[in-house]
């Protein structure tokens, strides 16, 4: 299956993840998506960074709900730079406010980012990506049309809450609903029957 996979695709998809610390919500979904393609043997670099400058420590209930021994959580938070925007294929944030920011940093950026509620709520609404399409197709297919207008301000649509400085019972609430997003986001982008059938 991954030579098959590897004809398919011309190279690996580069995602990028984004919060605002780069400890929370950006590192559950980092490890979430990469778990998920890994398991459809899907080749992608998938790795986060936070809006905000500084760098902060994972904190212990992420470190829980994801495996104390996964190497890059022991890695504090960084910030996005300009580069991880122009490398990737598709940039997901979890919340409004950081889609604002990486567009005022990289304006190019636009066609390719999205939240990750935005992502899945609008490519259900497009449809699985078909066997003629490339990942980055399906993605532009899926945000063709939206204005920048429609990213102002917070909303319970697009924003998944920062669980930071929460009890742990905030912390799984995060990562369930950003696991549940990232395995629809999956079946959207890289749909196991398309997957098997290549």
């Amino acid at each position: 299956m991954v030579k098959r996979l590897a004809r398919y695709y011309a190279r690996a998809i580069n995602v990028l993840v984004v919060c605002s610390a780069n400890i929370c919500r950006s590192r559950i979904a980092e490890v979430r998506l990469r778990k998920e393609l890994a398991e459809r043997s899907v080749p992608a670099s998938v790795s986060s960074a936070g809006t905000l400058a500084g760098r902060r420590e994972v904190p212990p209930q992420v470190k829980e709900l994801l495996g104390k021994t996964d190497a890059r959580l022991s890695e504090p938070g960084r910030q996005v730079e300009l580069g991880d925007l122009e490398a990737a294929d598709l940039v997901i944030c979890l919340a409004r406010e950081h889609l604002r920011e990486l567009v005022v940093l990289s304006p190019g950026c636009w066609e390719r980012t999205a939240t990750l509620c935005e992502l899945v709520r609008r490519g259900s609404a497009v449809g699985p990506r078909t066997v003629w399409e490339e990942p980055s197709e399906w993605v532009r297919r899926a945000l063709r049309g939206r204005e920048m207008r429609s990213m102002v301000g917070e909303s319970p649509v697009d924003d998944i809450a920062d669980p930071y400085g929460g009890s742990l019972a905030d912390y799984r609430r995060a990562d369930r609903e950003i696991t549940g997003l990232v395995h629809q986001l999956a079946d959207l982008i890289w749909p196991r029957a398309l997957l098997e059938s290549r």
